[in-house]
């Protein structure tokens, strides 16, 4: 259901920006570093947080437009577009930045909740950054930060269906970077490694060495991630040196001890060998 805040309230000349799975994590921290950097907001998300988070926003000082709006469907991405738009102002910035994990054998994890996880990591995000980047285009400026993951590069062992769509938006993002060359349309891809979020537990992975161990903080994060977009770059892996490290391996290490590797962190305790 769309906030019925009205959209004549961000009318200052501050820059707007959008925000997707900002309710908390690293949503949240994106919203706050972009609030903090003098952006306006229109920030997304589907839980009852939203509200709260909108709230906390708010002490940056600018416009905090909030939509609880289910982008797992495409009525969903253009409730939340309608909004966008209904603000009568330029779009300046845009982190698409809603996902979901699955952990587990692919053989026993529901097909439903993976199917859930594609629609929202992947088709919820082809949706909203085609209407992001035809409006920025034909303004001829604008700043795309599309979160993906370090494990991106990996082949994502009893995360099959997240680490393939994190790949994906990887890959796209460095397409569309291509497509975009000598335009003043910039399309940043976020890597973080693993961050102190509710994704393990949602995800199932609490019984994982992943899931207990030490995670990089989700402001330090946001404030790479942030940094990087705002500067043009094309890829942040961001966090701690571990998470820097993390990604680095992804790129120059066979794909089969990948696989392994990520094994040994993202197996349940229940299929291990005793």
């Amino acid at each position: 259901m769309t906030d019925t805040t009205d959209p004549t309230t961000l009318t200052a000349p501050r820059p707007l920006a959008l925000v997707t799975g900002a309710s908390s994590g690293i949503g949240l921290e994106l919203a706050r570093e972009l609030a903090e950097a003098g952006h306006d907001l229109v920030v997304a998300a589907e839980d009852a947080g939203l509200e709260i988070a909108a709230e906390g926003l708010r002490e940056a000082g600018g416009a905090v437009q909030p939509v609880r709006v289910d982008l797992r469907s495409a009525a969903g991405v253009d409730e939340l577009w309608a909004a966008v738009r209904g603000t009568g102002r330029d779009l300046d910035v845009a982190a698409v930045n809603a996902g979901v994990g699955v952990g587990g054998p692919f053989l026993e994890t529901d097909v439903e909740a993976e199917v859930a996880l594609v629609d929202l990591n992947v088709t919820s995000t082809v949706r909203l950054t085609k209407l992001v980047l035809r409006t920025m285009a034909a303004r001829g400026t604008g700043r795309v930060l599309l979160t993906s993951s370090v494990v991106a590069d990996v082949p994502g062992t009893y995360q099959a269906v997240y680490g393939a769509s994190k790949a994906f938006v990887l890959s796209f993002a460095e397409a569309l970077q291509e497509e975009l060359r000598g335009s003043d349309v910039t399309i940043t891809a976020l890597l973080p490694g693993p961050t102190d979020t509710a994704f393990f537990e949602r995800a199932g992975m609490l019984d994982t060495p992943v899931g207990r161990a030490a995670k990089d903080d989700p402001a330090d994060v946001a404030a790479q991630g942030v940094a990087a977009l705002l500067a043009g770059r094309s890829k942040v892996v961001a966090g701690s040196v571990a998470s820097k490290a993390q990604g680095l391996a992804g790129r120059v290490l066979p794909d089969a001890l990948l696989a392994k590797v990520h094994r040994a962190v993202a197996q349940p305790d229940d299929r291990r060998e005793a």
